[in-house]
């Protein structure tokens, strides 16, 4: 079945362009689809069409009947005051009017019963189980827990949120919604990485169509089974998640380009035989006339159009030779802002080579550890040593010139005191040729302006890169161009980032800030990853078992904490049974309205209650092994 069908779809903005023109694809229900293109080929309009925001100017957008469809950067407007928790329950409106509408039918009915207000009820409490109206307060938990949405958040207003924050809200309304199609513009902006796993298993488990614009690829690789990417208006099909699609798309190059050497020397020789004939053929009308047959058939060949190759920066770092193993040693190093600690006690030390990924959750303090390796922000106290020979380059997650208002050629001449044709040659190595050095910095985009910054370090004499967020907001090209100046570069490299594909790339080694420490992972993220998957299965042990693992485990230790742990266990079996036997009265009862109402009502409750239970035995399981 089909969800959503797009035929010869023209949009244009311009009257001698057309940024659709003539695109055509179908999605069937339950597909998980990539919308890919470069920076202007026309994804996020295609997305404002399909949401109805914007028209189209021919073609046909045609959606499954009955089928609701949802986009994360349409922010809606909400009433003055609105909290994020109220935003957050707009997604229940629905619910909550059937809910009304229960109550009233309930009212007349037990005043005056009849079957016509029967039938209704039951229609409707039909519509309010399916729709999950017993499972809302359940479902609002696992969302803002997993989006990372806490309770102080909740509560404020959701005009004063920052961007990222009411994207992140926007998003977990989205879900809440039970949308039916979701269309994801960049859903992994604003989100660490914990909350994009926790979106990537969640989209995984959907049972609904996606179309997502990414520019994160290993969520691109987790979540998709097909991508449609829009060239010159029209769309071109992969099937498989991104890394198929480069391998894919890169066969197609290499067959196009084969086809067009190959039709090329064809048509020479063909033109070299025409010239021939045609001197041969100045007193014999026969080779004159097969010259001319010849040159013909030559103008019927359907050419194959040359593939355009995306150019490649020319770069590379400029690298100081490094002696010594001995990079820099961290001892006993803390920060504190205010009554948050954000670490201490951190004893690190880093040798030669090594290329180390730093992780966290946002305001962990990932940052302002960078800006201590680099003496911008004092520490409350430790010590960091350097290796005698360290040169260390920075690329900071916000860039920063302190003249925009000059030009690329004129930011090169005065900052890297270059001669005119050294500063045009290193701006075109990073792609800025002909009048775009004259731009001025202000004007250059996100991605631009990372390119600039990164064409005045590559002439420094380095061995030790610190990267800030080095792809953030960028897209996909831009990012690989990152990743092609830090593939051959030889020396130290220190990085923090939340593109799981750039750390996959580089990071030999991995350092984890959260709790107040660093964690060390002598290895790569792959490994680092099932660590933590090992590690999770713990404390997933059945509490039955766990009172023998914990009296051998903590001989000696809190026994308050172990009895209490074994008594939250005694009670989780009473709350498990307490709530088995809610189905089969359900079941007897699915005739009486009353009865069922309030036998739903009491499971609900009885589950939350087990709900809370498992939330304490988890805790107190992780005291105990601390």
């Amino acid at each position: 079945m089909i969800d959503l069908s797009v035929k010869d779809l023209v949009k244009s903005f311009d009257a001698d362009d057309n940024i659709l023109d003539g695109l055509t694809f179908d999605v069937q229900a339950g597909e998980r689809v990539g919308i890919m293109g470069r920076n202007g080929a026309g994804k996020t309009t295609l997305f404002r069409i399909l949401t109805g925001e914007i028209g189209y100017d021919s073609g046909e957008v045609i959606f499954a009947p009955g089928k609701k469809v949802g986009l994360i950067s349409q922010i809606p407007k909400y009433p003055a005051g609105y909290t994020v928790e109220q935003v957050l329950r707009t997604a229940f409106a629905g619910l909550e009017k059937l809910k009304r509408q229960l109550s009233e039918l309930e009212a007349r009915m037990g005043a005056h019963p009849s079957r016509e207000v029967l039938t209704q009820y039951d229609a409707l409490m039909d519509r309010f189980t399916t729709g999950g109206g017993y499972e809302t307060e359940v479902d609002l938990q696992k969302v803002v827990n997993g989006l990372n949405i806490p309770p102080e958040m909740r509560q404020r207003e959701f005009t004063m949120l920052s961007g990222g924050e009411k994207t992140r809200v926007n998003l977990a309304r989205l879900l809440l919604e039970k949308t039916d199609i979701l269309l994801l513009d960049e859903p992994t902006n604003h989100l660490d990485m914990k909350s994009v796993e926790w979106l990537e298993e969640y989209i995984l488990r959907f049972k609904g169509t996606v179309l997502t614009i990414s520019h994160d690829r290993y969520f691109l690789d987790r979540i998709v089974q097909r991508i449609v990417e829009l060239r010159g208006g029209k769309a071109e099909f992969y099937t498989g998640n991104y890394s198929a699609y480069v391998v894919e798309k890169q066969a197609r190059f290499d067959l196009q380009l084969k086809q067009y050497e190959q039709e090329q020397a064809k048509l020479k020789q063909l033109g070299y035989t025409v010239e021939r004939m045609k001197g041969w053929g100045i007193n014999n009308r026969s080779l004159y006339r097969r010259a001319m047959s010849i040159q013909h058939r030559m103008e019927r060949i359907e050419k194959t159009e040359r593939p355009v190759t995306e150019k490649q920066l020319k770069l590379r770092f400029e690298e100081k030779d490094f002696f010594g193993d001995e990079v820099f040693t961290i001892r006993d190093l803390g920060k504190s802002f205010e009554d948050k600690t954000l670490f201490d006690h951190v004893e690190l030390e880093v040798k030669g080579g090594e290329r180390i990924a730093l992780l966290g959750d946002n305001g962990t303090g990932k940052s302002t550890f960078l800006k201590i390796l680099l003496g911008e922000t004092l520490a409350d106290h430790g010590k960091i040593k350097f290796g005698p020979t360290v040169k260390t380059a920075y690329l900071p997650q916000i860039i920063h010139f302190d003249h925009p208002e000059r030009t690329l050629y004129d930011t090169m001449l005065y900052e890297k005191n270059c001669t005119p044709q050294v500063a045009r040659d290193r701006l075109g190595a990073f792609l800025f040729q002909g009048e775009d050095v004259f731009k001025t910095v202000a004007n250059l985009s996100g991605g631009e302006q990372s390119r600039l910054r990164l064409c005045m370090l590559m002439d420094e004499k380095i061995n030790l890169l610190i990267l800030d967020e080095p792809t953030n907001h960028l897209d996909i090209a831009s990012r690989e161009w990152i990743e092609a100046a830090v593939e051959d570069y030889e020396g130290t490299l220190l990085f923090v980032s939340h593109d799981r594909y750039f750390v996959d790339r580089f990071a030999t080694r991995i350092w984890v800030l959260e709790d107040g420490t660093i964690k060390d992972y002598p290895c790569g993220y792959e490994k680092y990853r099932s660590i933590l998957a090992h590690e999770a299965e713990k404390p997933k042990a059945a509490p039955v078992k766990a009172e023998k693992k914990e009296k051998a485990k903590t001989k000696g230790g809190d026994k308050a904490l172990e009895k209490k742990l074994r008594a939250v266990e005694r009670d989780i079996e009473k709350q498990e049974a307490l709530v088995a036997e809610f189905e089969p009265q359900i079941e007897a009862a699915a005739s009486d309205y009353q009865e069922l109402t309030r036998l739903l009502a009491e499971k609900e409750a009885a589950e939350a209650q087990l709900e809370a239970l498992m939330e304490q035995w988890e805790q107190l399981s992780l005291e105990l092994e601390a």
